[in-house]
């Protein structure tokens, strides 16, 4: 790291360079964090700045573990006490996080599907709210950048797990305030809400929240009020009836398929092997069994003494049995039935991705090592890990590359069977045209088991349904307050690992798009289908108490009005789509949450139908929190929200 760093600096390219999360790097480099948390961080020099280069919006998908989410208010809270505490830059991984197409998922186990919970979803959706708090939260910070960009902050006690950092600049006889002022007011404790008075104010704090204050005197955004709203996405089958036609298999041969194979007379290590060109990597051997072998009641089995990652064993062609594996690698001991005679032994090794982090995390081996016996003979267990091996890379479908068009040709394909299929090392191939509209295209697997498939030649990556998840740590709610880590708030416990797959409408024609699936396991290829995903439900729920939105801010400060400082509900489709119903509106103390709203005993009549003349063919509308919106006082003297639930639809539907 340190020779890697001083190359760096003899280029003299004259832009600096940072490392990131490495302590002591050399000089002008800066040291930066990476992390849930920077607030802690300081560069190891008080001449660099203090930059979060990685600032976790959520955490990667495994395949068989549950799927972790990261509260918005969380994310906020953790940047806003970084830029409290003097930070200047922060960069949010994933902001997008897209799609491992291809083999380009590491691992091992790393799903296909990166969406990591972050701002902007796999499909390029707006995942909200966490798009609009955290675009709130930057706005707000934007607002303080004068004093911010001027002066280090200065700390302030404010109570027990409470404090404020101040960024003020003072006059010429550091007495008189230039107008300059921002502050930043926290209040860390994981349970107890709190009132504080500052500059003879008092400013209400919920518990693990940091309020913004543009300038010194009234809240701009609290880390812990949500404003912006919640959008809920659906999933649409195409209108394209029976969009996925004429399904066809192909068989992969088992074992050697060609003559480009190794003989060797020992295990060899897999991804030295295949040089990464393939998940799989066949290793086959022979053995000859006598009649007086296989007298006894002992049942023979293949004892493999470490494997990893996948493995499925055949004897004489027919399958015998299959194992996931753990990371560190697993023994296996699998019953096996042998004949009289010449007995074929084809091992399928498969990475699931490879390991690309962490210490010599390129020394990391796959597939088998260690001892290979054939155990429960009668003359005695017989070593094979030391006899002739041969070895082939890859499939024959993925070296002809059957997944195109023009490679599609090279095999003799037939009419897949009625459902359910079950065969071991399937290949099927199929059409289908593109769902109409603009909307991002998905595609279902979760009736298959695992493999990889490809659109028009292009591979979507890998697919493992029949990865169930067996952790059982999962809730529909998540409390947001107290230290994160990636097993906190998890979902999906008892599902199948990952069923929906992005397809890039780049990718697609028309009609006739080739469709190739290959399945290690089998699976029901007839329950594939193709659907668009897209916003179906909006929903805010804006408390009285919550600060203005960040956007009044600019004629706030110019006119000083306080009915500027009202919070507002506001709601928006996607492009292309209208506000086409309200499901529910009520302001007063609604309870619930987006999808489940319910009326309080406090609830303006009036309020659906305020909404639906406020929104109704609209892409876009806000509502002021406020009785003077409704015409009456409801429960008058207690503090009141605003929900709303509205429905989105294409701009033609939305208007008929």
């Amino acid at each position: 790291m340190l020779w890697a760093a001083r190359m760096a600096e003899q280029q003299d390219t004259g832009v600096p360079w940072i490392m990131c999360q490495q302590a002591d790097a050399p000089g002008v480099i800066i040291n930066t964090c990476n992390g849930f948390y920077c607030d802690w961080f300081k560069p190891n020099n008080n001449f660099k700045p203090t930059m979060w280069t990685e600032n976790w919006t959520g955490w990667f998908h495994n395949f068989g573990a549950a799927t972790p989410h990261r509260p918005v208010e969380d994310i906020a809270f953790a940047t806003a006490r970084f830029f409290e505490k003097g930070g200047s830059f922060v960069n949010y991984y994933m902001y997008f996080g897209g799609t491992n197409f291809g083999r380009t998922a590491s691992g091992p186990f790393l799903g296909t599907s990166y969406d990591y919970d972050a701002p902007i979803d796999e499909y390029g959706l707006l995942h909200q709210p966490k798009w609009g708090h955290l675009a709130d939260l930057h706005s707000a910070v934007r607002l303080c950048e004068p004093a911010m960009t001027l002066i280090d902050p200065v700390y302030q006690y404010l109570g027990k797990n409470l404090e404020g950092h101040v960024y003020q600049v003072l006059g010429k006889q550091n007495q008189t305030s230039s107008g300059l002022c921002c502050a930043f007011l926290a209040n860390f404790d994981i349970a107890q809400d709190a009132n504080v008075t500052f500059q003879g104010n008092i400013f209400s704090l919920p518990a693990w929240s940091v309020s913004i204050l543009p300038d010194c005197k009234h809240v701009a955004f609290n880390t812990a009020k949500v404003a912006a709203q919640t959008s809920v996405t659906a999933i649409r089958p195409s209108s394209q009836p029976n969009s996925i036609q004429n399904w066809e298999s192909y068989q992969e041969p088992v074992g050697l398929w060609d003559n480009k194979t190794i003989f060797v007379n020992s295990l060899l290590e897999q991804i030295t092997t295949t040089l990464d060109t393939s998940d799989y990597l066949w290793y086959t051997t022979s053995v000859k069994i006598s009649a007086e072998d296989l007298l006894g009641n002992a049942k023979q089995q293949l004892a493999i003494n470490s494997t990893k990652y996948a493995l499925q064993i055949y004897i004489n062609g027919d399958f015998s049995g299959k194992h996931t594996l753990a990371n560190s690698g697993l023994s296996v001991a699998q019953s096996i039935n042998l004949i009289v005679g010449r007995n074929e032994i084809a091992l399928l090794s498969m990475t699931v991705g490879l390991q690309d982090g962490g210490y010599r995390f390129d020394m990391e081996s796959a597939g088998l090592s260690g001892s290979i016996k054939l155990t429960g003979l009668r003359s005695g267990d017989r070593e094979l890990s030391t006899q002739q091996w041969r070895y082939q890379v890859g499939l024959k479908g993925e070296s002809l590359k059957i997944y195109t068009q023009q490679g599609a040709n090279f095999v003799q394909w037939k009419s897949a069977l009625p459902p359910p299929w079950t065969g071991y090392l399937s290949w099927y191939k199929a059409s289908f045209a593109t769902p109409s509209g603009s909307d991002p295209v998905a595609i279902y697997f979760g009736s298959m088991g695992k493999g990889q498939a490809w659109v028009n030649g292009n591979s979507l990556g890998r697919f493992w349904s029949s990865f169930l998840i067996t952790e059982t740590d999962c809730s529909q709610t998540c409390d947001y307050r107290g230290t994160f880590t990636q097993s906190k708030c998890l979902t999906d416990c008892g599902q199948q690992s990952q069923q929906w797959y992005h397809i890039p409408r780049e990718w697609l024609q028309p009609n006739q798009n080739l469709l190739v699936v290959f399945d290690e396991l089998g699976g029901d290829v007839s329950k594939i289908y193709v659907a668009t995903k897209t916003v179906d439900t909006i929903c805010a729920n804006v408390l009285q108490s919550y600060p203005p939105r960040v956007n009044a801010w600019p004629k706030f400060q110019a006119t000083r009005q306080k009915l500027l400082l009202i919070p507002e509900a506001k709601l928006e489709c996607p492009d292309n789509q209208l506000i086409s119903s309200i499901k529910f509106a009520s302001f007063g103390n609604p309870q619930g949450r987006c999808q489940a709203f319910q009326q309080g005993d406090c609830h303006a009549t009036n309020s659906l139908d305020i909404v639906k003349k406020r929104c109704i063919g609209k892409k876009t509308c806000s509502i002021s929190v406020s009785s003077t919106t409704f015409g009456v006082e409801p429960c008058a003297g207690v503090s009141k929200s605003l929900a709303v639930e509205a429905h989105c639809q294409p701009f033609l539907s939305a208007t008929l």
